[in-house]
C-alpha cells in the first residue's frame, strides 16, 4: 500500500494546553486533538515534493559509495558539502534567518526520505537540527538567534547536542561538568562529554553544565568549536550508523560570555528536556523512512527468490512478515505525525506524546529490520546486501534521546501524576465538606461519577466522532481500555502511594497499555479519514486498524492481568542471584 502520509496543519479544535496521552490515565479519550487526522499544509506539500525528488536523486546512484563510507566509519568533506548546498542543514530555521522554515511534521517526513536510503545521512542532519541547535530556536535571545541562525541555516556552522557524559546517560542531573561565573559576567566551562554525535564536524555546540548557582544547578551555554580550550577525540568505532561522526567534546577552561547563555542560569535540565521532547518527531520520522524501505526490500525478495517451484512471497510465514511489517510502519507512521501536529498546532503539553511515538517507532524498525533480514536468509547476512547494514545502524534507535527503558517509565510517572493529584484533590475534600461543602461535594461528586462509569461502563467516554462500523468496533476496543487504564492506574496509586516510583515492572506494564491507546487511537483516526477521502488505500487502511486493534487488546489485557498476577517477585529474586554470582551460576558438568 503506498500512500503518502499527512503532514500536520492547523487546527482550530486543537485543545492546546491539554495532553491526549495524559488524559488517557484519567479514563478519557481527547478526540478533539486527534480527529480528523491532520492533512499536509500546502505550503509543506509543495515544498515536500520538490525536496523529496532531490534527495533521491541525490542519494539513489550512491548506494555503494554510502556503503563504503560506512566501512570508513566517515563522511567525506565533499559529502558534507553537499548536504549543506541542498539546504539540508536549514529544514527548520525560519525563512527570515535564511532556512527553509519546515513544520516538524514536514522535517520529519524529509529525515524520513534520507534514512530510506542512509541512517547516518539522517542522523547528520538530525543531529543539527533536531537537538544540536534546536535550544536557538526554542530558548535563544533575538541577539542569539540573530547571530547565530543564518550560519546554522547554511550549514557554515554545524551544530551538535553536549549532554551525555561518562556515568551521567540517561541520569543527566548527574553532569559533573562545571561552569563557574566570574566576576565580569563571563563562564570558565570544564569538562567533557562522550558520544557526541557531530562531535568531529561541528562548529556549534549547545552544553549543559552544573553550575550551583541560586538560579538553579545546570546551566545550557552555546559554545563555538574555534574557541580556545574547545578540542574533540578521534571517531568513535560504532557498531551502526558508522558514518556519522561521534566523539569526545572537551572544554579545558573554556571562557563562555555571558550572551552565550541560553534561556535562564540554572535552568539548563529543562532547556535540555525540552530540546529532546521536541526533537523526537525526527528520530521518529527516520524510523519510519527505515521501515518503508525494508518493506520495499523484502517485497522484492520475497517475489524474485523462489523455493520449491514457486516465489517465497506465496508461503504463508513470509507473508505475515510482511503484513506484520506494514501494520507496524502505518501505525508508527500515524503516530510520529500526530505528535508532530500536535506541536505544529501550538500544543504546550506533548511530551509523552512524543515519548510514546518514539518509543513504538524504534522498536518497529529494529522488528521490521529483523524480518527483513530474515527473508533475505543467507543473503541478509552477507555485507555485498543491505540488510545486515540496516540491523546494525536501527539498533541505536531505542537508546537515542533517552532510552526505552527510561521512556517507559517517564510515560508511566508522567500519567500517575495527574491521578495522584486527583487523589490528592479527593483526600482534601473530604476535609472541606464541613468547610466548603460546595467544593468539596463537588470533587467528590466528580470522581465518584468516573468510577461509577467505569464500574458499569454507562457514560464512559465514548468517541462522539462519526465512524464506519469496522471502525466503530475497532474504537469500541480503545474506549474499554481506556477504562481499564484509568482503573489501573487508581489501584496501582492506592496500593503503593508515592512508593510507586520504585515499581518499575508495573509501571512498563501501563506504559505499555498507554502507548497501545495513544498509537491505536493515531491509527484509528488515519484511516477514518482515508475512508471518507475515498482515497484509493482506504480499505487496506481500515485492515490494518483492525489488525492492530486486535493484537492491541491481546497486549493491553495481558498488561492488564499482570498488574494483578505475575512473576516480578520471583524474576527479582532471580536477578539478585545471578548479580551476587557475577554471572550463571550452573557449571556444565
Amino acid at each position: 500500500m503506498s500512500t503518502a502520509p499527512s503532514v500536520p496543519t492547523d487546527n482550530a479544535a486543537l485543545r492546546s494546553d491539554d495532553s491526549v496521552a495524559k488524559q488517557l490515565f484519567l479514563g478519557n479519550i481527547l478526540e478533539e486533538n486527534l480527529f480528523p487526522y491532520p492533512e499536509i499544509r500546502a505550503r509543506d506539500k509543495e515544498m515536500l515534493g520538490a525536496m523529496t525528488d532531490a534527495i533521491d536523486q541525490f542519494l539513489a546512484d550512491k548506494g555503494a559509495e554510502l556503503k563504503q563510507y560506512d566501512r570508513d566509519a566517515e563522511q567525506p568533506a565533499e559529502f558534507i558539502q553537499a548536504l549543506r548546498e541542498m539546504g539540508l542543514f536549514g529544514l527548520i530555521i525560519p525563512e527570515e534567518f535564511g532556512g527553509m522554515e519546515l513544520s516538524n511534521g514536514a522535517y520529519a517526513r524529509v529525515l524520513g526520505q534520507t534514512s530510506s536510503h542512509d541512517s547516518s545521512v539522517s542522523l547528520t542532519i538530525g543531529a543539527h537540527s533536531s537537538i544540536g541547535m534546536k535550544g536557538v530556536l526554542l530558548f535563544g535571545s533575538d541577539e542569539q538567534q540573530q547571530r547565530y541562525l543564518p550560519r546554522l541555516a547554511t550549514g557554515e556552522m554545524i551544530a551538535a547536542f553536549c549532554l551525555t557524559e561518562s556515568g551521567a546517560g540517561s541520569d543527566a542531573a548527574s553532569i559533573r561538568t562545571k561552569a563557574v561565573r566570574n566576576d565580569d559576567g563571563s563562564w570558565t566551562l570544564s569538562g567533557e562529554k562522550i558520544w557526541i554525535t557531530n562531535g568531529g564536524i561541528a562548529d556549534f555546540y549547545t552544553v549543559f553544565a552544573r553550575t550551583d548557582t541560586p538560579e538553579g544547578k545546570i546551566t545550557a551555554f552555546l559554545v563555538e568549536a574555534a574557541w580556545p580550550g574547545v578540542s574533540h577525540g578521534p571517531h568513535e568505532d560504532k557498531m551502526g550508523i558508522r558514518a556519522s561522526s561521534t566523539t569526545t567534546v572537551a572544554f579545558a577552561d573554556v571562557r563562555v560570555p555571558p550572551e552565550n547563555v541560553l534561556g535562564p542560569v540554572g535552568k539548563g535540565f529543562k532547556v535540555a528536556m525540552s530540546i529532546l521532547n521536541s526533537g523526537r518527531t525526527g528520530l521518529g520520522g527516520g524510523a519510519v523512512g527505515g521501515m518503508r524501505s525494508l518493506i520495499r526490500l523484502a517485497c522484492a525478495q520475497a517475489k524474485e527468490r523462489k523455493q520449491f517451484g514457486q516465489p517465497i512471497a506465496e508461503f504463508g510465514l513470509v507473508r505475515e512478515k510482511i503484513a506484520q511489517m506494514t501494520v507496524d510502519c502505518f501505525a508508527a507512521e500515524s503516530a510520529v505525525w500526530m505528535v508532530a501536529h500536535l506541536i505544529d498546532g501550538g500544543g504546550s503539553d506533548y511530551s509523552v506524546e512524543a515519548a510514546m511515538s518514539k518509543v513504538f517507532a524504534s522498536e518497529a524498525v529494529q522488528r521490521a529490520s529483523y524480518e527483513a533480514l530474515q527473508i533475505a536468509a543467507g543473503n541478509g547476512f552477507m555485507r555485498d546486501f543491505p540488510y545486515e547494514q540496516i540491523t546494525r545502524d536501527t539498533r541505536i534507535l531505542s537508546i537515542f534521546e533517552g532510552t526505552n527503558e527510561i521512556l517507559h517509565l517517564y510515560i508511566a510517572l508522567s500519567g500517575l501524576k495527574g491521578v495522584g493529584a486527583g487523589l490528592s484533590e479527593l483526600k482534601a475534600a473530604v476535609g472541606d465538606i464541613f468547610n466548603d461543602p460546595i467544593k468539596g461535594f463537588g470533587v467528590l461528586g466528580t470522581y465518584t461519577g468516573r468510577r461509577m462509569r467505569e464500574a458499569t461502563g454507562y457514560g464512559i467516554d465514548r468517541i462522539v466522532h462519526e465512524l464506519s462500523p469496522r471502525l466503530r468496533k475497532v474504537a469500541a476496543t480503545y474506549e474499554k481500555y481506556t477504562v481499564e487504564l484509568s482503573k489501573s492506574s487508581d489501584a496501582l496509586l492506592r496500593r503503593y502511594g508515592k512508593q510507586v516510583a520504585d515499581q518499575q515492572h508495573a509501571q512498563k506494564r501501563l506504559a505499555d497499555i498507554a502507548i497501545d491507546l495513544f498509537v491505536g487511537l493515531c491509527v484509528l483516526s488515519r484511516a477514518d479519514s482515508m475512508a471518507k477521502q475515498l482515497h484509493p488505500a482506504a480499505d487496506e487502511a481500515i485492515g490494518i486498524a483492525e489488525i492492530f486493534a486486535k493484537q492491541a487488546r491481546r497486549r493491553m489485557a495481558r498488561n492488564v492481568r499482570g498488574l494483578e498476577r505475575n512473576e516480578d517477585a520471583a524474576i527479582e529474586q532471580l536477578a539478585g542471584a545471578v548479580l551476587a554470582h557475577d554471572g550463571y551460576m550452573w557449571d556444565v558438568i
